[in-house]
């Protein structure tokens, strides 16, 4: 482990939200409100920047630890770092977080204080998660986050908010006790063979359980992250959640809340039970692929544009799963690449359907039509976006939809081939509705006094419509503080798979690494295309 600055820069990050949360208690003018809100979730965003220059990029020790002791009655410390994945997604989540706070400056005007509180207590949980190194420590930074999110669309939602807040608290809820179960064996197991009671993370990657116990761990937390990614079939409540949730809601759900299901893959599933991994790997692999065709072919035919964008998200979770669990170097890159662009694109969405709807107040696409004749720059920022969202290249989506097929076809061609059809029908139901809304006959009188962008929405979107066309020219930058961390984790998975079934060791240098199913798995080939070995000498 390393910290490179003494400072608790971690907890600073972790903890202004919340000081604005607390401030705002004290406050009851709704443009005071307003502009604490806003600061506070600015200045979360600024105080983590040191995380993108001061990470080193050639280690994979945790960074600027910090260790307390909480309740050490029980093991349990204030344990918190960070690495080359987790960096990246706190930085996802600060940015996004601000985005959103400034999005609703217009759209609530009904209990601003309790709204805003909402979200800056909800950007607190969320950067716990990424950066808490004690297992109870997260999963109470992870129920942290259920608690917000059930307010905002419970309360500042759309016609079925009611609905779809308990749909989306009673799916996470039920997986988080499931994966408490897991968290509670793993904890026991410990002790039972180190003789000591500890949620120490590090410690757990470094055991090596029986397979005959990580099956149903790795069950445990696959229920409690599948639930939260959202994985198929466990995604039914993703839909309505976006549909109903208000717009700062639906861009911190898709940008963040979506990638802690696969966050929790990465940093617990793998490395903690890699034996386990490996066995499941055909099943995950076969999930995967369904939630991307099924939720490409659901959202074709989606009258409602919230609703569509949320099925393009089943679809692109799956493409993160895939990369993830096809265990290469390029998969895994590909997958986290993927879960940052689709966090960029799928938000930036989101925050321009939302102002379509304060504009017109209504989400169905036959109600527009050619828009863009009336507002060109809203029609330009809308086509960059859904080009990036279904992968053209140039664009952060490609970068990493191609990485994740890279990796997925090293260790199952067929699959591979098969995924790529999602990436087609992406462009089918995504570009018919910006046609239709942009560039369809102005036949509605309502669409001509379309207002557009203005500077405030611009500020906004600017940032977003940069990273994705930096990240699909250049990104070698994110590339690179990852991958050290990538490596540790597949080293992890390769040392616990049989002698014999690997195809190539990660040695320096290497771009891919094949970790093909374990022997008695080849039942599976019908599956995932067969193994298939490669040598990087």
């Amino acid at each position: 482990m390393s910290n490179t600055a003494n400072f608790p820069l971690l907890s600073l990050i972790m903890f202004t939200p919340l000081v604005g949360a607390v401030l705002l208690l004290f406050v009851s003018k709704p443009n005071a409100i307003r502009w604490i809100a806003n600061g506070f979730a600015m200045l979360g965003f600024l105080v983590s920047l040191p995380l993108w220059f001061w990470l080193d990029t050639t280690s994979p020790d945790w960074q600027f630890v910090e260790r307390h002791e909480w309740i050490p009655s029980i093991g349990a410390e204030y344990f918190i770092g960070v690495d080359g994945f987790s960096a990246l997604l706190i930085l996802l989540a600060t940015l996004m977080g601000a985005i959103a706070v400034l999005s609703s400056w217009t759209a609530i005007t009904e209990r601003l204080k309790e709204y805003y509180i909402f979200l800056l207590l909800l950007q607190t949980g969320m950067i716990g998660a990424f950066v808490a190194l004690d297992f109870l420590l997260f999963f109470v930074f992870w129920e942290v986050m259920l608690v917000p999110m059930y307010f905002l669309i419970g309360i500042w939602g759309s016609a079925n908010r009611l609905y779809s807040a308990i749909k989306f608290f009673l799916f996470t809820l039920v997986g988080s006790v499931i994966m408490l179960l897991g968290i509670l064996a793993v904890y026991f197991y410990n002790y039972d063979i180190t003789g000591v009671y500890t949620f120490d993370i590090t410690r757990f990657h470094e055991l090596n359980m029986p397979f005959e116990y990580q099956w149903w761990v790795f069950l445990a937390f696959f229920l409690g992250f599948a639930v939260k990614v959202p994985m198929f079939p466990f995604h039914t409540w993703l839909p309505d959640a976006h549909t109903d949730a208000p717009t700062a809601g639906s861009v911190i759900l898709a940008a963040v809340l979506l990638k802690m299901g696969t966050y929790g893959f990465i940093r617990f599933s793998l490395p903690i039970l890699p034996e386990a991994t490996l066995v499941f790997v055909p099943w995950v692999v076969g999930l995967s692929i369904v939630g991307i065709i099924y939720g490409a072919l659901v959202a074709m035919v989606q009258p409602d544009m919230k609703k569509l964008v949320a099925y393009s998200s089943v679809a692109h979770m799956g493409f993160v799963l895939l990369g993830i669990f096809a265990l290469t170097v390029n998969g895994l890159q590909g997958g986290l690449i993927v879960m940052i662009s689709h966090g960029i694109s799928t938000g930036a969405l989101f925050l321009l359907l939302g102002m379509l709807y304060e504009r017109r107040h209504t989400r169905k696409i036959e109600d527009f039509g050619g828009i863009g004749r009336v507002a060109p720059l809203f029609a330009t920022v809308f086509v960059l976006t859904a080009l990036a969202s279904i992968g053209l290249p140039g664009t952060s989506g490609f970068v990493g939809e191609f990485l994740a097929l890279l990796g997925v076809f090293e260790t199952h061609p067929t699959i591979a081939i098969i995924a790529t059809l999602g990436v087609i029908f992406a462009a089918y139901y995504m570009l018919p509705m910006v046609q239709k809304i942009f560039f369809n006959a102005l036949d509605k009188p309502e669409n001509r006094e379309m207002q557009d962008l203005s500077r405030r929405e611009m500020a906004i979107l600017a940032p977003l419509c940069a990273l994705m066309i930096w990240i699909g020219w250049n990104p070698t930058p994110i590339l690179e503080r990852m991958e050290p961390s990538v490596r540790l984790v597949l080293e992890r998975v390769q040392a616990a798979a049989p002698a014999g079934t690997l195809g190539s060791v990660l040695e320096p240098g290497s771009s891919v690494v094949v970790v093909p199913a374990p022997a008695d798995l080849e039942a599976s080939d019908d599956l995932d295309g067969g193994d298939r070995s490669t040598d990087d000498d």
